[in-house]
């Protein structure tokens, strides 16, 4: 999945001359927390967030209704003056794991998407790339996660899945990771039913290990 099918199209952007009370506005309407910021070209010269906006004034500024001289006065404030200049960006052409994997590298709320001539062709927030996700493996639909300790070598994953569909389970989907006990691997499938019991016991019966998913965690 290309993040060209996936980001937002045509996002909200701001100038750099802009005030912080235009920007501030437009997030209020828009219900954003990141704006590009672009030339007249469309080329991405930044990007500024409501923590920006936020840092940029005082708390009691926020916390009140401001007179109209005050607001005045902070909204000589320029976006160029606050923004993040040669901000993070992604590729349309990156895959949905490739923006994952930055998303876990950066944790930013979004990242503009750019073209290799650095324009802006869209944005993808953290909200999409989770609900992306959450198609991909098949979550929307009710079902149950299973967490099985398989021997890292070829055969094993044409075991389990042969053993589920003998069991006439269909798949939402299969995750496999990284395990702490050299030489094993742990495997998720996310099964479109509540009933597992006798899955279960044909999977033990199997010599296979099976935990609780909770119980999983890759830094072990």
């Amino acid at each position: 999945m290309f993040i060209s099918k996936i980001m937002t199209r045509d996002p909200v952007t701001v100038d750099q001359d802009a005030d912080i009370s235009h920007a501030q506005e437009l997030m209020s309407k828009h219900q954003f927390h990141q704006l590009p910021v672009i030339d007249a070209h469309n080329f991405l010269i930044g990007i500024v967030t409501d923590r920006d906006i936020r840092s940029a004034l005082p708390s009691a500024h926020l916390e009140d209704d401001p007179g109209k001289a005050e607001w005045k006065r902070f909204s000589q404030i320029k976006i160029k003056d606050i923004m993040t200049k040669e901000p993070v960006t992604i590729s349309p052409l990156y895959t949905l794991q490739d923006a994952l994997l930055l998303l876990q590298k950066k944790r930013f709320g979004a990242f503009p998407v750019v073209d290799d001539a650095g324009i802006l062709k869209g944005i993808i927030s953290v909200s999409d790339l989770l609900k992306e996700l959450i198609t991909v493996l098949g979550l929307e639909e009710p079902g149950t996660l299973l967490c099985i300790i398989v021997e890292n070598k070829i055969g094993q994953m044409k075991k389990i899945v042969d053993a589920i569909t003998e069991e006439h389970v269909s798949f939402g989907s299969v995750l496999v990771a990284r395990y702490w006990e050299e030489g094993k691997r742990a495997v998720f499938p996310y099964l479109l039913t509540q009933n597992i019991g006798p899955l279960k016991r044909k999977l033990k019966n199997m010599g296979y290990t099976l935990l609780d998913p909770m119980d999983w965690y890759m830094d072990r």
